[in-house]
């Protein structure tokens, strides 16, 4: 199947990660909509062969989630967080007088945030998958066993009908599900997983040129509420200032957090 979404084009993270999560939804809800078939034929209580048919549709809609969400991954490392590296590192260059230059540590680092974020992309995806795979056996093996004793059409047969498509719609595909058991809509997921990565980025292009510039310090702008290690930690972090090493670990402590550094040339190392 074609991917029908036009190339993504690097530029500012809100309006990136809008268009992630617009991407990745609407693969999701193409999913939703080959699975909502099948409850459908099952309650008209269609003969075996077309509710396996429209089993068959919902398999290769899995296939196609993959395949989306993979391409939409591939474009954010390859075009939005080399656009934000840069803009990060060439920020951190003019407050400290110097240039941008690629080298092979900047690249290297970028190559390590690009594996990293796609693979998180990945791991939803396939936990998805494995969500959608289950639900798939469940459903075909119902069908098999229980559809062909509806063809009757007697009461007794509809409301069992209705009951196995009420159970298979409660077993739906509506969110993510974390390790936590937290349940989160696909679309909020996806757009807060690539503003943070976004961050991140942003970040460690101005935390590495601060490093390569010799300077030791950074001052640290974030939400005046902010947390360092989490949004509730008691060390706030706005105004504060920090080992480059140190900001390095904690560039952004929340998913939608805005966090950004600044380098200090005229503080010397609290280390």
């Amino acid at each position: 199947m074609p991917y029908e979404w036009p190339p993504l084009t690097p530029g500012d993270s809100d309006e990136v990660a809008r268009r992630v999560a617009a991407v990745l939804e609407d693969a999701w809800q193409r999913l939703a909509d080959k699975q909502a078939a099948v409850t459908a034929a099952i309650t008209a209580r269609w003969r075996l062969p077309y509710v396996l048919a429209t089993l068959e549709e919902f398999q290769a809609a899995i296939s196609d989630f993959h395949s989306r969400v993979d391409n939409e991954a591939r474009a954010f490392v390859g075009r939005q967080l080399p656009h934000l590296y840069q803009e990060g590192a060439v920020r951190a260059a003019e407050q400290v007088g110097e240039r941008f230059v690629w080298t092979l540590a900047h690249s290297d680092a970028l190559q390590s945030l690009a594996s990293d974020s796609y693979g998180d992309f990945l791991r939803r995806s396939q936990e998805a998958g494995r969500m959608a795979e289950q639900w798939y056996r469940r459903a075909r093996a119902a069908a098999r066993t229980e559809v062909p004793l509806l063809a009757a059409g007697n009461t007794t047969a509809t409301q069992a009908a209705k009951g196995l498509a009420d159970e298979l719609v409660a077993q739906g595909l509506n969110h993510v599900v974390y390790r936590s058991g937290a349940r989160v809509p696909v679309r909020a997921w996806a757009e807060s997983a690539a503003l943070a990565k976004s961050a991140v980025a942003y970040n460690a292009g101005t935390l590495n040129k601060t490093r390569e510039a010799g300077v030791r310090m950074v001052e640290v702008f974030d939400g005046a509420d902010c947390g360092w290690i989490s949004h509730r930690d008691p060390d706030k972090a706005t105004g504060t200032l920090r080992d480059v090493d140190e900001a390095a670990e904690w560039p952004i402590s929340h998913p939608r957090c805005r966090r950004a550094f600044g380098p200090r040339p005229d503080v010397p190392s609290m280390r």
